[in-house]
């Protein structure tokens, strides 16, 4: 038997841009063209309607490639992370995986059955309550109801549901969804398991027994393919890893080698302004234009030394004459995405109730507290309890050796991590 989970050859899925018009070309000539290859016996190839309908909208500005010329093969029992940034075709990939739509171009080839986990409520259907759902669910993956029954009472006590299992499913909270989706897909015994970035809606104990669960699955030899942000995720998981970038894999191998790779890749666009940022999420009422560090005292830099007070500016624009009820974080995370820290306007009781159109907002820090090495800083606004601006790793930051304790002594940049004021008592032995 063959070790191959996954066969993807030339995979590509093309999208029409929202509010194109269609495409005009002649359907009669299309049919001509048709029929004269099917009269073309003697050649190896013969034209296809998909074929000609292709030449008409190959370079069409109308149509764009979320995926293009993807070749992968996944082995049985490899756990593999799929990286990239917002709208490189991470979770286009994983819809055409999970057959949930069709691929324009290429082939996909699944050994064995595949639970998919990609979006609140994906596979469930709202009518049904929580133990039809199960059942439901457990006949599409092709399983008996004995085998059903057999993991039933695992299943809910997984998703923590027990007093809800038998309310239908519209009336669960995003956080049931995801419990009891995640509890579905990793316990009725796929050979296939896939999960999107959708378990960031649980809470940190709930993501924390998924991530135990698929490494079990993946110990008895199932093959799991995780798309997420978490870069820890990622590598604690992850045996192996491909990075998309518009599209295409960019990069493949070893996990950390992939996580190194992505890092690089913002480090790069060093020279993009945050304007001109595509790869961003939210309705767009404010939008962050550009971003600044600087040591209280000092000029705008790139870098500070840890220990040192600091200034983050933002400088922000909006269509609106005025925004509203203002809430705006900046978190700065470490090489493998671990966020270190959070600064955040409510947090500290500082509300925008109202801002102008445009400006600066700036956050004040005491004692910078991170140790030397590189981060990046991810920005998140709300207005009005809207999603208006996400990006991340919208800036690098390099921390410098600097006296934070106060003595003299530069903590190294090896210990990594947050630095913290303390101190030492020694006391006589205790009777």
């Amino acid at each position: 038997m063959s070790d191959v989970a996954i066969g993807i050859e030339d995979l590509g899925k093309r999208y029409r841009y929202s509010g194109a018009a269609p495409l005009s070309y002649n359907l009669r000539q299309d049919i001509a063209d048709w029929v004269k290859g099917l009269l073309r016996r003697n050649n190896k190839r013969h034209a296809t309607l998909n074929e000609v309908h292709e030449r008409h909208i190959a370079d069409s500005p109308e149509y764009f490639w979320a995926l293009r010329n993807v070749n992968l093969e996944i082995n049985r029992g490899d756990v593999v992370g799929i990286i990239g940034r917002n709208g490189a075709g991470k979770s286009t990939l994983l819809k055409l995986l999970s057959r949930i739509t069709p691929p324009t171009t290429g082939k996909i080839t699944l050994y064995g059955r595949v639970a998919s986990l990609l979006e609140v409520g994906t596979g469930f259907h709202r009518e049904l309550t929580g133990r039809e759902n199960i059942f439901l669910n457990g006949s599409i993956l092709g399983m008996r109801r004995a085998e059903i029954l057999s993991k039933f009472d695992e299943i809910v006590a997984f998703a923590e549901i027990d007093k809800f299992i038998d309310t239908p499913v519209k009336f669960y909270s995003s956080g049931m969804y995801v419990r009891l989706a995640f509890a579905v897909a990793a316990h009725l015994e796929p050979e296939i398991l896939v999960v999107d970035e959708v378990l960031a809606v649980g809470d940190a104990a709930f993501q924390k027994k998924c991530l135990g669960k698929m490494g079990e699955v993946a110990k008895q030899g199932r093959t799991v393919l995780f798309v997420s942000h978490n870069m820890a995720a990622i590598e604690a998981l992850c045996s192996k890893g491909y990075m998309l970038e518009k599209g295409t894999v960019f990069k493949s191998g070893a996990t950390g080698e992939v996580i190194q790779a992505y890092m690089s890749s913002f480090m790069s666009n060093g020279e993009q302004t945050l304007g001109q940022r595509t790869d961003r999420k939210g309705d767009g009422k404010l939008r962050f234009r550009d971003v600044s560090f600087r040591s209280i005292g000092q000029t705008a830099a790139q870098s500070v030394q840890c220990g040192s007070d600091l200034e983050i500016s933002l400088g922000y624009e909006s269509k609106a004459e005025s925004l509203r009820n203002t809430v705006l974080s900046i978190t700065i995370h470490n090489a493998v995405g671990q966020c270190l820290l959070l600064f955040d306007n409510e947090m500290v009781g500082c509300d925008f109730a109202s801002l102008p159109s445009t400006g600066r907002l700036n956050c004040l820090i005491k004692r910078f507290p991170l140790a030397p090495g590189q981060y990046h800083v991810n920005l998140y606004c709300e207005v009005n309890g809207s999603l208006a601006d996400w990006i991340q790793q919208a800036a690098q930051l390099t921390v410098e050796p600097g006296d934070f304790y106060g003595t003299g002594r530069l903590p190294p940049a090896s210990h990594g991590g947050v630095l913290v004021s303390h101190k030492w008592i020694a006391t006589g032995p205790t009777a």
